[in-house]
């Protein structure tokens, strides 16, 4: 695949999973430093990725849950429980995911990762609800 047809695709599963305000902000946010890490995540991650069909976004968004909240990555969590839902995960599944994690990050960890993914479905409905 052509790099730019990656690109399209990356944006398109970008936009699919994180909302296409959020995408357009953060391309449109980018600069002349930043701009080849934005087109490299995007052609990378969203393209190649994110748009090998071994695994569904539903799979996808269940593992990122479970790998950002280990890493402790607060922002990305909170983007990609949204994404979850957008791809039709549940809340227990969510739930569920962050469970799994007190056993294997720590008390701490998914306490933390509790907080920022109800905050998260709470914007959600929130937004959902707005539109």
């Amino acid at each position: 695949m052509v790099a730019q047809d990656r690109f399209e695709r990356g944006f398109h599963n970008r936009k699919a999973v994180l909302g296409a305000e959020h995408v357009e902000t953060s391309w449109g946010n980018s600069d002349e430093f930043n701009r080849p890490v934005q087109k490299l995540i995007t052609e990378y991650c969203w393209g190649e990725i994110w748009g090998d069909p071994a695994l569904t976004f539903k799979t996808r968004s269940m593992l990122n849950i479970g790998i950002l909240t280990a890493m402790g990555q607060h922002h990305e969590l909170s983007l990609h429980v949204k994404g979850a839902l957008r791809n039709g995960v549940t809340r227990e599944e969510i739930r569920a995911v962050l469970l799994q994690t007190v056993v294997y990050c720590g008390a701490p960890v998914a306490l933390a990762a509790f907080r920022i993914a109800s905050a998260a479905i709470k914007a959600y409905d929130d937004e959902i609800a707005d539109s």
